[in-house]
């Protein structure tokens, strides 16, 4: 990352970006009323299902050759039937991470000022569980990934990156393992990010984090 993207990243993730996700069930007022107020983080461990560090190996044995910086436009993830347009995020005028906007044709939302699918790092998608009133999110599913399903990142290129899950995490809100997931890497990887867990009112408690290393690439 360049040092401008890296201290846009810092600050997203001392804001807590995907502790921000906290209107993945409610409307566009509550999301907005709420995600004023989580702009913390802890890098607490959480409860998982892998049992190991997220980014301790690769789920292949081979992984692909990094790519250079090509912005993602579509994601599928077919081992739950997501295949979704990506848009892009920033950081509204507050400095907290932007969200995908809550309407019917729900999309996945890729975190601009972290590494593209394919780059050395971690790079951050986002996507809801549930969108309001018009029922479920892109990452309804997310949760039932296991490790060794595969992602695929289309890139404005024309370029693929596909990776293999290696942990799938929910974790409350209050004990988001931060490093893990925003923390330097020596190889392309990534983070998808939703909502998850019983819902308190209009939010849900948890996250649920998915960790990815790329496979391989195609052009």
């Amino acid at each position: 990352m360049t040092p401008l993207s890296r201290r846009a990243f810092a600050t997203a993730a001392t804001a807590g970006l995907a502790s921000l996700l906290v209107g993945c069930g409610g409307d566009e007022a509550s999301q907005d009323a709420t995600s004023a107020g989580s702009r913390r983080h802890r890098g607490a461990e959480g409860s998982g299902r892998s049992g190991e560090s997220p980014s301790a190996g690769s789920a292949s044995a081979n992984s692909g050759r990094a790519l250079g910086r090509s912005v993602p436009v579509r994601l599928r993830i077919p081992a739950i039937e997501v295949d979704t347009p990506v848009i892009g995020l920033g950081l509204g005028p507050d400095g907290t991470v932007q969200v995908p906007p809550i309407e019917a044709d729900d999309r996945a939302g890729w975190y601009r000022h972290s590494p593209t699918p394919g780059q050395v790092g971690p790079s951050v998608i986002l996507g809801h569980v549930t969108v309001g009133g018009y029922g479920d999110g892109v990452f309804r599913h997310l949760a039932r990934l296991h490790r060794g399903d595969r992602i695929v990142a289309r890139r404005e290129d024309g370029s693929s990156a596909e990776f293999a899950v290696s942990a799938v995490r929910t974790v409350t809100k209050a004990d988001f393992p931060a490093e893990e997931v925003y923390g330097d890497v020596d190889r392309p990887e990534l983070r998808l990010i939703t909502c998850g867990g019983p819902r308190d009112g209009e939010e849900y408690r948890d996250n649920v984090i998915v960790f990815a290393v790329l496979s391989s690439t195609a052009s």
